[in-house]
Parts: structure tokens; C-alpha cells; sequence
């Protein structure tokens, strides 16, 4: 296990990719779920080499000055790259598409002589190692299209939107167009500490962007600039612009635990119409906004702002502070709202962990449903476990980065992305401890980067819990469990056995999550009992049940990703947990028990005994010699797994305990 996770790791250094979009508005989809089509470019515009020396430096505020408008994608002005050098440092390397003029490079206010190689450009800065230094460029030109870019092209779009009819001119640099539009440095681990944006633009638009708008100055030729100022820690592809005639509608979120009310600034289009048709779906940014605060912890820009600048766009695009967003639908909406925490706040380390992005966004649409609609939780998770088995295999984590349509997947990053998350809630079987995870993540790595492994350590940190098979299985893993059950009740006694084939058995041949599984009974109530799985095929022995006369549902609550196949009631069934756990070799009584339970281990000198619950957890432990007495009064009522270890021979037994 250790050897497949570490090697999973180091795979992951090595992962660059490339990203392109080209969507129609209206769909209900997130934008970046249906983004690719046929594009299957490999390649970034740097080399590996390139890219190493990149990461001399580290970037600490980006300053952008630009001129634009919302009839052409046309862009001109000066952007700084304020660094500080890693080591003794001759040239600082950074990016810019290669069809951009640059008029003048200047290093710490001097005019310099530069290196351009396409894409690549190098600046002499002749800094030491810690020491500061400040790249400013004068560039101008029209970002790339598609087809003047076929490695990107979605950096910066100029389009009308087909449903209001405003033009507009919008960023979306996700993962590698940043430079598309500005120079900048375009790795995901270097994060500037702060950012400003200003953007000039006729006088009739306005135009919107990261943190708070710091100034509207009124430039005397027919043209204001926007002075953004974001001081947040931010990486390169959620620095954004948007510019097109808005009106700007405010609403105000009111988080438990914030100093003061928090700003939805909404630059909508300037149609009579527009604001009218979203005004209801905006107003619930505040609701969703307070929600997650309670999950997840404050908002992370809470002294700054939330917004939402209109773009013709299928969905949405989560840039800091300010998404870019075609529609207001409550899924979507509350989708790029959830970002800000996974994606903005803590990013992924790489593109091979989009999951930590995509599969919490998503999954926080699910949180959003059943929170505030919550007759249509259940059937939104079942849809999502739908898609999932429309194909066999998959993995949630992305072997293939290099392939865009593979990072973006709908099927495995975003909804196999948030089913397993909810599994996971399922596995620790406590909210308190769910939650408080993630929320001791948002601390533990706020302003910073994080791979899937992260999550799975914060994960183990709040539960106790060994979660290397569940990452395995669900996370690095393929497919999905078909489960099929063979039953009988003797008296009271219930004999069980759960089958579970997989999709992909080459890849994943087992899981090992527990399932619970809902049986009817004769004259009582249904009951549903959490069972522990280690094996394709578990015979469990379920004494004083009652009357079992059928098997109303596996999964009945829908926490896994599973198809259901058989459940057959045969009367000659009778189920033995281990052939060697007969009664001449140990016994456990009285089961079910209360308070104390017996231990009689008639051929067993020494034994070491464990009690875990259905999850593997070890509650208690102890030695016995021959026989000995269990205190479970603590234990919460449900079933537990009783290990015996016969310390001469080696062998293991377990028997399931109920405790009522």
C-alpha cells in the first residue's frame, strides 16, 4: 500500500498540462465540465528545462495596468512582476504569448535588454539569492484564439451573449492562459501574496475584477479606470478582468463569526430585463455564503468581498473573490461560491489533483441541497452515481494530466469527485468529525497548495482511521462494487452472506468500504445494519434480529457508488463467519450484549483480543489466557468487529458483536 501511494506521488511532480474552452451560455453544467471536445493537445509553450528555471524565483504581488474594452479582445499596457530571487539569479524567466509586442522590459525602474524565445522571455536581473526585484512590461496586442492558439485560445474572449445581448469582454486562464493575456510566471505552487488590477475602459462599461474596488477614476478622455486591490494571497489563473456594459446590484452576506456584514458585488448586463429574470437566484449567494461559513469555516475574503461579473459562458469560472458566470442557478452558483474555500483559498498542488478543487465544489452542491432543498438531496446524489456507472473504469485521480479532457472530466472529477467525498463521510460516520476535518484543512493549508494525500491525512488525523485502502480504491482506483446478497432466518437468527463483484477487477479488485444494507422483519420495524467488508464474499451470523423476511435495500441511503444485483432468499443457507471460529475454539456470550461480554477460549493458552467498529477503528484491546470478560457499557449501541489472536499460532478469528 505504502509502495502504490508513494509511487502515485512522484508521478504527480512530473504532471504539466494545458487547458482550452469554447462554450455556449445556458448550460446547466459547471463551464469547465464540457469544455473539450476533440482537443487533444499534449504540451505546454515551455520545456521542462524552461520551467525549472522558472522556479528560481518566487512571486510575491503582480501589478497589472491595462487598457481594454468589451468590443475586442485587444489589450495594451504595463504589467509588474515583483519577486524576490531562490538563489543567485542572472535572468528571471517568465511567460507571455508570442504574438504580443512588447515595447519595453525595464528591472527595478531601468530599461533592459531581454531574451524572447516564443513564448519564453528573459529578463537580466542580476539578483542574490532572497534579494528583491521588480520586472516591468509594456506589451500590447490581441490575445490568441483557438485557432491562432490551438495549445490554448481561451485566455481572452470577446462575444455577445446570445440570451441578453451584451457584449463582453471576459479572462478565463485556467490552468495555462494566463499568458494569453498578461506576462506572468505560471506555476501553481507560486502564489503572489497580493495582487492589484486596473483596468481602463469606455466610459459606458464597467469593468470588474479581483478584491476591492479601490478607486473609479475618471481619466478626462472618455475613459475610467477600475482600480482593483486584492490583498489575499492568489495564484496566476484567478487573476481576472471582465469589462462590458453592467449595472451593479450589491447584496450583503451576514457569516457567524464575521466582523461585519459581507459585499456580493454583481456586475449584471445592462438590459432592462436581466436583473429582473437573476435577481432572486443572486439574492441566495448570501445564504449559500452563510452555509459554508458554518461547514467549512469564515470566508476566506470575508474583509474584502464575493461577486459575480456576468459573461457568456456555459457556467462559471471561480476567479478569487469574483467569479465569472453566464447564469444564477442555485447549483451553479453555489458550486463557484464553494471554490473560494477549494480551489482559491487552498489550491491544488497540481493538475493530476483537480480533485481537490472540482470533487469539493461539486460536492458542495450536494451540501447545498440538503441544507436548504432537501427533498432533492437524495436524488441528486443518486443522478451523480448514475453518471458515474454509465462507463466501468476511471479514476478520480488524474494519471493523464496532460489531457484536457481528462483534468475537466464531468464524470470522474466532478461526480465521481464529490461521491466519494460523501463515502468519506460515510467511512468516518460522524459529522463533527467530517467537518472539522475541513475546516482544520482550510487552516492547515489556507493561502497554499495540496495534494488528494492531504486530505486523506486530515482525514485520518479527525477520525483515527487507516484510509489508505478507501484512497486506493475510490480515489487512485477504478470502477465500482456490485452487490448482491444471500439470506435466511433461523428463528431469530439471521444468516447472511454479501457478494460483491467489481467493474474494473484488473484495477480494483475489492472494496473495503462497509455498506449498510435494510431488512424488513415480521411484526417489528425495518432495520438497517452497517456491515464491515474485507473480502468479495462475507458470511455474517446476526443472532436475535428477529424475524427477518426480506431485504428491503443495499445502500438504502445511497453513500456509495454501487449497482445492485441479486438478493436471494434460500432456507438451506446457513452462514459460518470463520470455519475455524466453531464453538470448540472460542465463544462470545451473551450476543447481543450490554455491559459485559464473556470470552471462552477453551484451546487457546494466550490470545490478544481487539474490538473495532464497523470501519476498522481499534477501540480497546487486551490479553487473555483461556478466558476473560469484555466491558463494552461505553460502546454505543450497533455492530462490532471481535478479533482473537491466537499469539502460539498466529491465527486471527473474528466474530460480529451487537451491542443493544
Amino acid at each position: 500500500m505504502k509502495t502504490i501511494l508513494t509511487q502515485i506521488i512522484l508521478l504527480e511532480s512530473l504532471l504539466i498540462s494545458q487547458f482550452v474552452t469554447a462554450q455556449n451560455e445556458n448550460s446547466t453544467h459547471c463551464y469547465k465540465k464540457d469544455a473539450f471536445k476533440n482537443h487533444q493537445l499534449k504540451s505546454n509553450t515551455l520545456s521542462v528545462s524552461q520551467i525549472a528555471e522558472s522556479e528560481r524565483y518566487n512571486v510575491h504581488y503582480y501589478f497589472l495596468d491595462v487598457n481594454m474594452d468589451n468590443l475586442s479582445t485587444d489589450i495594451a499596457g504595463t504589467v509588474e512582476i515583483h519577486a524576490i530571487a531562490k538563489e543567485n539569479l542572472d535572468s528571471a524567466l517568465f511567460e507571455l504569448f508570442q504574438t504580443f509586442t512588447v515595447t519595453e522590459i525595464r528591472v527595478n525602474g531601468n530599461p533592459v535588454l531581454y531574451n524572447r524565445n516564443l513564448s519564453a522571455i528573459k529578463a537580466p536581473v542580476n539578483a542574490t539569492t532572497g534579494q528583491s526585484f521588480v520586472i516591468a512590461i509594456d506589451y500590447n496586442g490581441t490575445p490568441p484564439t483557438a485557432a491562432t492558439n490551438p495549445l490554448g485560445g481561451s485566455g481572452m474572449t470577446n462575444q455577445s451573449s446570445p440570451s441578453w445581448g451584451n457584449q463582453v469582454t471576459w479572462s478565463l486562464s485556467q490552468p495555462f492562459s494566463a499568458y494569453e493575456w498578461w506576462p506572468c510566471k505560471q506555476s501553481l505552487a507560486d502564489k503572489a501574496d497580493s495582487c492589484d488590477v486596473w483596468i481602463t475602459v469606455p466610459a459606458n462599461c464597467k469593468a470588474g475584477s479581483n478584491g476591492l474596488l479601490a478607486n473609479v477614476t475618471d481619466l478626462g478622455n472618455g475613459t475610467n479606470r477600475y482600480e482593483w486591490k486584492h490583498r489575499h494571497v492568489i495564484d496566476y489563473y484567478l487573476i481576472s478582468v471582465a469589462v462590458a456594459e453592467y449595472v451593479e446590484y450589491n447584496v450583503y452576506a451576514n457569516p457567524a463569526g464575521s466582523a461585519s456584514p459581507v459585499l456580493i458585488q454583481n456586475y449584471i448586463y445592462n438590459n432592462p430585463q436581466t436583473l429582473p429574470n437573476f435577481q432572486a437566484d443572486i439574492d441566495e449567494t448570501a445564504a449559500f455564503l452563510e452555509l459554508y461559513a458554518d461547514l467549512y469555516g469564515p470566508y476566506p475574503f470575508a474583509d474584502e468581498k464575493y461577486g459575480h461579473c456576468m459573461a457568456p459562458i456555459s457556467g462559471g469560472m471561480e476567479h478569487q473573490t469574483m467569479t465569472s458566470q453566464g447564469f444564477f442557478e442555485k447549483s451553479l452558483t453555489s458550486h463557484e461560491l464553494a471554490h473560494q474555500w477549494f480551489g482559491d483559498h487552498v489550491t491544488c498542488a497540481s493538475w493530476a489533483d483537480i480533485w481537490v478543487n472540482e470533487g469539493f465544489a461539486s460536492y458542495s452542491e450536494q451540501l447545498m441541497l440538503e441544507n436548504l432543498y432537501p427533498a432533492e438531496a437524495a436524488q441528486n446524489m443518486l443522478d451523480i452515481h448514475d453518471n458515474v456507472m454509465t462507463q466501468a473504469g476511471g479514476s478520480v485521480w488524474v494519471l493523464d494530466s496532460l489531457n484536457e479532457n481528462r483534468i475537466f472530466s464531468g464524470r470522474l472529477t466532478y461526480n465521481k469527485g464529490s461521491a466519494i467525498i460523501h463515502t468519506m463521510r460515510f467511512v468516518l460516520n460522524n459529522d463533527t468529525q467530517f467537518f472539522g476535518a475541513l475546516q482544520n484543512y482550510q487552516q492547515q493549508f489556507k493561502d497554499s497548495v495540496t495534494k488528494g494525500l492531504d486530505v486523506k491525512n486530515v482525514l485520518e488525523t479527525a477520525s483515527g482511521l487507516d484510509m489508505n485502502n478507501l484512497f486506493n480504491e475510490w480515489y487512485f482506483g477504478e470502477g465500482y462494487p456490485t452487490y448482491s446478497t444471500k439470506w435466511n432466518s433461523v428463528g431469530n437468527t439471521l444468516h447472511l452472506q454479501i457478494n460483491h463483484t467489481v467493474s474494473m477487477p484488473s484495477v480494483t479488485p475489492l472494496f473495503t468500504n462497509p455498506i449498510e444494507i435494510k431488512f424488513s422483519r415480521q411484526g417489528m420495524a425495518d432495520t438497517t445494519i452497517r456491515f464491515s467488508i474485507s473480502s468479495n464474499s462475507e458470511n455474517i451470523v446476526i443472532p436475535s434480529v428477529g424475524i427477518v423476511t426480506g431485504v428491503s435495500a443495499i445502500d438504502p441511503d445511497n453513500w456509495i457508488i454501487n449497482a445492485v444485483g441479486t438478493n436471494v432468499h434460500d432456507v438451506n443457507f446457513l452462514a459460518e463467519i470463520n470455519s475455524l471460529t466453531a464453538s470448540n475454539i472460542l465463544s462470545l456470550y451473551p450476543n447481543p450484549a450490554s455491559d459485559l461480554v464473556n470470552v471462552s477460549l477453551p484451546d487457546i493458552a494466550k490470545a490478544t483480543v481487539w474490538i473495532t467498529d464497523v470501519n476498522g477503528k481499534k477501540l480497546r484491546s487486551t490479553t487473555l489466557n483461556g478466558a476473560g470478560v469484555l466491558q463494552v457499557t461505553d460502546l454505543s449501541n450497533g455492530q462490532y468487529i471481535v478479533f482473537i489472536k491466537d499469539e502460539q499460532t498466529g491465527i486471527v478469528y473474528k466474530q460480529t458483536l451487537i451491542i443493544e
